[in-house]
C-alpha cells in the first residue's frame, strides 16, 4: 500500500480534530452499555419486574445497536455522518431522559432498548466508518482510539452517576445525565464532516494504490468478508463467553471476599479490565499499522487464550486473578480497531461506513450467543472448565485463521484487485 503525504497547510489539525470530536461522541454514548448495572436494581425496584426481565432491556439495546447496523451505514453513507450521528446523540441521551419518566417495563424496553440501541449504533458505526477514511495510513489506530473512547468513556461516569444515584435518586439521575450526553454529544458531532475528495486533500494522506472500491452488495458476495464476520463472530463469541460471567466464576473461585491492593478484589479488577479494554484498541491498532493486521491478529487472540488459560490454573491466587483478567481483556478489545482497519484496507474506502455496518453485526451474535452460552453450559456442568476451554479454543482458532487462512488469501484478493 503506497502512501502520498500532502503538504502541510494550516488545515493539517484537520483529521486530529475530527479524531477528537469522533472520541467525545462515543464517549458520550458509552453510558447505556456500560453504566447499565448500575441501573438494574433501582429500575427492577421502581418497575416491580424480576431481574431476567428487565435485562431484556440490556438484550434490546445490543440487538438494535448491532444488527441494524447495516441500515445505519447505508443512512449514514447517504445523509452524511454529521447529520446522522447528531440524531443518534440525541436518541442515545434523550433514551435515558425517556427512561426516567417510564412507569412499565414495555416502556423501557421501548426507550431505552429500542431508542437508545438505534442511537447508539449510529454513531459506533458511524464514527469508526469516518474515521478510517479520515486516516488511510493510521486506520488501525483510529478505529482503535473512537473505539477507546466508547470503552472508556464509561469510566468517568460511572462514580458521578452511581454518586447521583444515591443523592438525587434514580429518575433525576437519568434526566440529569440524559441531557448531559445528549447536549456534549451533539455538540461534538456538529464538527464532523467527510474527508476531502482526493484532488482536494491537502492534510490528509492519500492511498495511491487503494484498489477497488466494493459497494455493499459486491462485498456480501465475496467469501472473504464472511471469513472476517466469522473470526469477529468467534472472538466476540469467546471473550464475551468468559467476560459475561466474571462476576459469577470469581465468587465460585472465591475472588469475591479476597483483598488485593488494600482493595476489594472484584472491583479491582472490573476498574482494571475496563482500563485495559481501552487501551488495546488503539495499542494493537497502531501496532497493527506498523506491522500488518493478521500478525497483530496472531499475537493478540493467541494472548488472550493464553492468558485464559493461566487465569484458569491461577483462580485460588486473588493477585494473579487480578492481574491476569486485565490481559484477558487487553487480548480481545482489540478486535474493535482491527477487523474495521482490514475491512477498510481491503474493500475500500469510499463504502467503508455501510461496509463496517455489515461486519458489526458479528459483534451483535456475540453478544447474543457468548453470555447465553456459557451460562447453559455451567447450568448442566455445574464447573467453568469447559466453558473456559471452549472460549480458549476460539481465541486459538481464530489466531490459526488470520495468519495461514486470512492473510495469504487477503493478499492474493487485493493483488487480483488492483490489476
Amino acid at each position: 500500500m503506497t502512501i502520498l503525504n500532502m503538504p502541510i497547510t494550516a488545515a493539517a489539525g484537520t483529521r486530529w480534530r475530527q479524531l477528537i470530536l469522533g472520541l467525545i461522541c462515543m464517549a458520550a454514548i458509552s453510558s447505556p452499555q456500560y453504566i447499565w448495572t448500575l441501573l438494574t436494581k433501582p429500575l427492577a425496584l421502581k418497575l416491580g419486574v424480576p431481574l431476567a426481565e428487565l435485562q431484556v432491556t440490556f438484550s434490546l439495546l445490543i440487538i438494535l445497536q448491532t444488527f441494524f447496523s447495516p441500515f445505519q451505514g447505508s443512512l449514514i453513507e447517504r445523509f452524511g455522518p454529521r447529520k446522522l450521528i447528531s440524531i443518534g446523540t440525541l436518541l442515545s441521551g434523550f433514551s435515558w431522559v425517556l427512561a426516567s419518566q417510564v412507569s412499565s417495563i414495555t416502556g423501557l424496553y421501548l426507550v431505552y432498548g429500542c431508542i437508545g440501541g438505534l442511537g447508539t449504533g449510529i454513531v459506533y458505526v458511524g464514527v469508526v466508518g469516518l474515521m478510517v477514511r479520515w486516516f488511510p495510513h493510521k486506520r488501525g489506530f483510529a478505529a482503535g482510539m473512537v473505539a477507546a473512547g466508547y470503552g472508556m468513556g464509561a469510566v468517568l461516569t460511572t462514580f458521578p452517576v452511581s454518586t447521583s444515584l444515591a443523592t438525587r435518586g434514580l429518575e433525576s439521575t437519568l434526566m440529569l445525565f440524559g441531557v448531559i450526553f445528549a447536549v456534549i454529544g451533539f455538540l461534538a458531532s456538529q464538527g464532523l464532516r467527510m474527508p476531502p475528495s482526493a484532488n482536494e486533500r491537502q492534510d490528509v494522506p492519500v492511498l495511491l494504490t487503494e484498489g477497488k472500491q466494493y459497494r455493499p452488495k459486491q462485498m456480501l458476495r465475496q467469501p472473504l468478508f464472511w471469513l472476517m464476520f466469522v473470526m469477529m463472530a468467534m472472538m466476540s463469541t469467546s471473550g464475551l463467553m468468559v467476560t459475561s460471567q466474571m462476576a459469577i466464576f470469581a465468587h465460585d473461585f472465591g475472588i469475591t471476599e479476597a483483598v488485593v491492593f488494600g482493595m476489594a478484589a472484584l472491583p479491582l479488577a472490573l476498574t482494571i479490565d475496563r482500563f485495559t479494554n481501552g487501551l488495546t484498541r488503539p495499542f494493537f491498532g497502531f501496532i497493527s499499522d506498523k506491522f500488518g493486521r493478521e500478525q497483530t491478529m496472531f499475537i493478540a487472540f493467541a494472548l488472550e487464550g493464553c492468558a485464559m488459560i493461566l487465569w484458569l490454573l491461577c483462580r485460588d491466587n486473588a493477585m494473579l486473578f487480578v492481574l491476569l483478567s486485565g490481559v484477558v481483556f487487553f487480548g480481545w478489545g482489540e478486535i474493535f480497531s482491527l477487523f474495521p482497519a482490514t475491512l477498510t484496507d481491503t474493500f475500500g474506502s469510499q463504502n467503508a461506513t455501510a461496509n463496517y455496518g455489515w461486519l458489526y453485526m458479528s459483534q451483535g451474535i456475540g453478544s447474543i450467543f457468548g453470555g447465553p452460552m456459557a451460562a447453559l453450559i455451567y447450568q448442566h456442568t455445574g464447573e467453568w472448565n469447559i466453558v473456559f476451554t471452549c472460549a480458549i479454543t476460539l481465541d486459538f482458532a481464530t489466531a490459526i485463521l488470520a495468519l495461514w487462512v486470512l492473510k495469504p488469501w487477503r493478499a492474493r484478493f487485493m493483488q487480483a484487485a488492483r490489476q
